[in-house]
């Protein structure tokens, strides 16, 4: 069955991504950044090798948001950037192909072991299956 993994983040988590510290989220230096991006490469290695890894990917800064929405007169509404009430948007994801629910738990919880700076906020690994493939929905 393939599930959806998603990581959460915020427009604050990257900016101390960039060294700038905010509220809730520290500088991150370059050696964060360094084994962070370590510990994801050998993650979607792994994932790769057993063959579970369908795509993973991470987003860019919410800053660079688009919105399209429908406006009262029915006619689209464009907005760039995030809201403010907006506090945590999708940060990354991975589409895996497993076994069992089991499975993608384990990776899951392997995900929240990716190293980050003293005070980052810690934020849940979210786990949804895909429908359309026989499983259920």
């Amino acid at each position: 069955m393939k599930y959806l993994v998603m990581v959460q983040g915020s427009q604050a988590d990257y900016e101390g991504m960039q060294g700038r510290p905010t509220e809730g989220s520290p500088a991150w230096s370059e050696q964060d950044m360094q084994a962070m991006f370590a510990f994801m490469g050998a993650l979607n290695n792994d994932l790769a090798e057993s063959g579970e890894l369908v795509d993973a990917q991470g987003l860019t800064e919410p800053a660079r948001t688009r919105h399209v929405s429908k406006g009262p007169d029915g006619k689209p509404v464009i907005t760039d950037g995030p809201y403010s009430e907006t506090k945590e948007l999708l940060a990354g994801y991975w589409v895996l192909d497993c076994a069992s629910l089991e499975r993608v738990t384990e990776i899951a919880e392997r995900i929240l072991e990716c190293p980050e700076p003293e005070g980052q906020r810690a934020y849940p690994v979210v786990i949804r299956p895909i429908g359309g493939d026989g499983g259920d929905v």
